[in-house]
C-alpha cells in the first residue's frame, strides 16, 4: 500500500482553526507522530501529507493543513496553501472544539464547509477536546440543517477513534469505491489492444511511465490482452495480428506516425486522452480543445504539468506543444508553464486556453477542481492528448473510441 500512486489514493483533508487539534487528530488516525503538536497556535505551517492504508477503505492520503484563521503576512501565505488543498480533497474533516474562543462553529468553520460543499465534497465535523465541553445546541442545529455528520473525539486519549473511522467509511465517495476504468470498457471481451510506447530520452531507464503501467493493469484486471510495441514496430505488428486489434493506444507524441500506420478500420486514441476521461470531465475538455481554433498570435496559453520532473530534450510540455501551437496559429503565443500544485486560480481569466497534462499522478478530484476554476473564469481547458490530436488534424479519429464527435 505504501507504493500505491497518489492518484489512486482517497485524499482526506483536515481543516480547522489554529490549535483545535488537527495535527493531533492526524497522529491519532495514523498512530504515528506525523505532525508536530504544540500548545502554541500556528505550529503547522505547510500542508503535511501522509499516505497510509485505512481499512476497509484502502489506500488514502491524509493532508494536515495550517489554521484557516492564521494571521499576518506569513499567515496569509499559509492560508493560501490551505485553500489549495481543497482542490484535491475528496473527503473533508472539519476539526473544531467547543472550548475554544468563539465556540465550535464560527465564520471560519462556515467558510470551510462552504468550500467543501461548493465542490460537492463530503464532509465530517469533529468535535475535538470533547472532554472539556459539549457541543452547543446552536452548533448541532446548524450541522443538522446542513446534513453534516459529526463525531466527538479526544485526540490525547484516542477516545472516539473508532467512531471517527466508521464515519469516514460512511461518506466515502462512490466513484472512489468503483473508479472508472482507463480503457477496458472501450473494447469488447476478448478484444486485443495494442499499446504504442516510444522509448526516447525522456523514457525512464528500465521501466515504463505510470500511465502505461496503469493501462496495462486495467487491461489485465478486465481479463483482456494487449501487445506493447515501440512506434517503429507498429506497422509490422499490425500486419501480423489476426484478427486485427480492436484499439491502438499511443503516446501522444507519436500520434502522427501511429495514425499513418494504423488503418482507419482500427480505432485509435492516446494514453493522455484516456486519462482525460478517467481523471476529469472528458466532454468539457473536448469542448475546450476547440478553443484552439480561436487562438491568434499573442494569445495567452497556460500549460500545466502535474509532475515536477526536469524537462529533457524535446520535452512535450515545454517544447513540442508550444511549437505545434505556434505553427498552427502562425505566430508567437504568450505561453506560461506551471508545475505541481501551483495553479493561478486568481488570474485564470487572463488566459485564452489552459492545456493540462494527463495527470496520471493525481486524483480525479484535483483535475475536476481545476476544470471548475477554469469554468468559473470562463477559460476553456483541454489536455495534452486532445490538443495534439486537434493540432495534427486527427481529433475526430482520436475520439471515436468514446463515441464523441469532435467538431
Amino acid at each position: 500500500m505504501q507504493t500505491t500512486p497518489k492518484g489512486f489514493r482517497l485524499h482526506i483533508g483536515i481543516f480547522g482553526r489554529r490549535n483545535v487539534g488537527k495535527s493531533s487528530l492526524l497522529n491519532a488516525l495514523t498512530r504515528q507522530q506525523i505532525s508536530i503538536v504544540s500548545e502554541l497556535a500556528g505550529t503547522t505551517t505547510d500542508p503535511v501529507e501522509k499516505p497510509m492504508e485505512l481499512l476497509p477503505i484502502g489506500p488514502v492520503q491524509f493532508i494536515d493543513t495550517a489554521g484557516i484563521d492564521d494571521e499576518g503576512a506569513l499567515g496569509t501565505l499559509r492560508i493560501q496553501k490551505t485553500n489549495e488543498v481543497f482542490d484535491r480533497t475528496e473527503i473533508g474533516i472539519v476539526v473544531s472544539a467547543e472550548a475554544q474562543s468563539g465556540g465550535s462553529y464560527s465564520v471560519f468553520e462556515q467558510q470551510i464547509l462552504n468550500e467543501l460543499r461548493k465542490r460537492n465534497v463530503p464532509s465530517l465535523f469533529v468535535f475535538n477536546k470533547s472532554d472539556l465541553a459539549e457541543p452547543s445546541p446552536e452548533t448541532m442545529e446548524v450541522l443538522d440543517q446542513l446534513s453534516v455528520p459529526f463525531v466527538r473525539f479526544e485526540a490525547t486519549t484516542g477516545q472516539g477513534i473508532s467512531e471517527l473511522r466508521d464515519a469516514l467509511i460512511q461518506i466515502v465517495p462512490e466513484d472512489f469505491l468503483t473508479p472508472p476504468p482507463i480503457v477496458s470498457d472501450l473494447v469488447s471481451s476478448g478484444g486485443m489492444i495494442v499499446l504504442v510506447v516510444p522509448v526516447d530520452k525522456e523514457a525512464p531507464k528500465g521501466r515504463l511511465i505510470l500511465p502505461q503501467v496503469q493501462t496495462i493493469r486495467d487491461i489485465l484486471d478486465a481479463h483482456q490482452s494487449c501487445v506493447v510495441v515501440q512506434d517503429a514496430q507498429l506497422n509490422e505488428v499490425l500486419t501480423r495480428i489476426q484478427p486485427p486489434p480492436a484499439l491502438v493506444v499511443t503516446d501522444s507524441q507519436a500520434f502522427a506516425q501511429v495514425a499513418a500506420y494504423t488503418p482507419e478500420s482500427i480505432m485509435m486514441t492516446s494514453f493522455s486522452i484516456l486519462f482525460a476521461r478517467q481523471k476529469g470531465d472528458l466532454p468539457t475538455m473536448i469542448e475546450g480543445t476547440q478553443a484552439i481554433a480561436k487562438l491568434r498570435p499573442g494569445s495567452k496559453v497556460l500549460i500545466a504539468e502535474s509532475c515536477t520532473h526536469h524537462p529533457i530534450g524535446e520535452d512535450i510540455g515545454t517544447v513540442k506543444i508550444p511549437n505545434w501551437l505556434q505553427k498552427y496559429v502562425g505566430g508567437e503565443l504568450a505561453i506560461r508553464h506551471v508545475q505541481g500544485h501551483d495553479f493561478p486560480t486568481n488570474t485564470l481569466s487572463e488566459y485564452d486556453l489552459v492545456i493540462h497534462c494527463g495527470a496520471c499522478m493525481w486524483n480525479r478530484r484535483e483535475i475536476l477542481s481545476r476544470q471548475m476554476h477554469c469554468r468559473n473564469a470562463n477559460v476553456p481547458m483541454t489536455n495534452y492528448g486532445l490538443a495534439i490530436a486537434y493540432l495534427l488534424g486527427i481529433f475526430d479519429r482520436a475520439l471515436k473510441p468514446f463515441n464523441f464527435v469532435g467538431h
